[in-house]
């Protein structure tokens, strides 16, 4: 028995992170993370939430998210990874690089995902600069603004993330 806890009875800014399955870099490809974009977008519409922030990295994705109604995380996280999975495992089966480096049964997320419930906008920035600076600490690039999987041009340049970013009502 799983001794996790939700804390989904509040208005929290949610800090999600999961895990691509056994830490496989599923996310190193372009398509792959845009897959990920793109069912974050489809969700969000879904379920009437908002994204603060996230960072998609090649073995695990981050966000801060936060949802209209009450009790919606859950159904969020499943309909989010369940739909991105589907959408990745499709593109794999397509690219000879990919065939025969994960066995194709293998699930693409980690059973699990990790959220911890934001209550301030002091801490709300705290794990944006978390987010963005990830890339960075992982010497994928050398300024967060050369990462383009990350919300992080869109706070330092105003630009397009390909995902709409609102601060929330806390």
């Amino acid at each position: 028995m799983s001794k996790r806890r939700i804390f989904d009875n509040q208005r929290y800014v949610h800090f999600i992170t999961f895990s691509c399955f056994g830490n496989r870099r599923y996310l190193d490809h372009d398509d792959t993370k845009k897959r990920v974009l793109g069912t974050l977008n489809h969700e969000l519409t879904r379920h009437n939430a908002i994204c603060v922030g996230f960072v998609i990295m090649p073995d695990h994705v981050h966000c801060l998210i936060w949802f209209q109604e009450l009790g919606e995380l859950s159904a969020f996280m499943r309909d989010w990874k369940r739909s991105s999975s589907r959408s990745i495992k499709l593109f794999i089966q397509d690219q000879s690089h990919y065939t025969g480096t994960f066995p194709k049964e293998d699930p693409i997320w980690q059973k699990r995902y990790y959220s911890f419930e934001i209550e301030s906008e002091h801490k709300i920035e705290e794990k944006l600069n978390y987010m963005h600076m990830n890339p960075v600490r992982k010497g994928l690039v050398s300024s967060i603004t050369e990462w383009g999987w990350s919300s992080a041009r869109h706070y330092e340049l105003s630009k397009s993330v390909g995902v709409p970013i609102s601060w929330p009502e806390i």
